[in-house]
């Protein structure tokens, strides 16, 4: 029994990312003035939270806040833990927005490409004794037809990768628990 209990918390610990904060403050920019309900995040805290949460698992996510004990606020931790699930749903929506965005325009590359090609097929078969418009555009759609073939193949294979980490780290922040907590 003992035995599980601390494989459960050891568990529980690797999925837990702690930031220790001087003060509300470093959560967010220092050239925002405006409320915690609305202002930008610090780059600085997202790239740490970034960097502590490559290897959590998804699904169980505890972002620990840790912050000294006198200077707690329960109505501006609330505030805060508002404004960080808005920030990370926000962000994550719209980079999946791009990466449908990529995926599509890939898509509509590669069927530009396959017609393109196709159309050069037709005007090979159908006039092969050649004329000069045949064979001027054989080869203007051919490498046209091939070039949107492989860009639509590289948007959608490699470009559409690029985005998946920074879409992975706003789900997992989306979704994890926002706890503060006392040191």
């Amino acid at each position: 029994m003992v035995e599980k209990t601390e494989e459960k918390e050891e568990r529980t610990l690797e999925s837990n990312i702690s930031l220790k904060v001087n003060r509300y403050n470093d959560i967010f920019s220092s050239f925002d003035p405006r409320s915690y309900s609305v202002r930008a995040l610090s780059v600085d805290f997202l790239d740490e939270a970034k960097r502590a949460s490559i290897d959590k698992d998804s699904k169980k996510i505890e972002l620990r806040l840790l912050i000294p004990r006198n200077l707690r606020k329960l109505e501006i931790e609330r505030t805060i833990k508002k404004r960080l699930k808005e920030h990370f749903e926000r962000h994550s929506r719209i980079i999946k927005k791009e990466c449908n965005k990529i995926i599509g325009m890939g898509m509509g590359f590669i069927i530009a490409g396959i017609i393109l090609m196709f159309m050069a097929t037709l005007i090979f078969f159908k006039y092969s004794k050649g004329s000069l418009l045949s064979h001027f555009l054989l080869v203007f759609l051919e490498p046209g037809g091939w070039f949107f073939f492989w860009e639509g193949l590289s948007l959608v294979i490699f470009e559409s990768k690029d985005k998946k980490p920074e879409l992975n780290f706003y789900r997992k922040m989306a979704n994890c628990n926002i706890v503060f907590l006392s040191y």
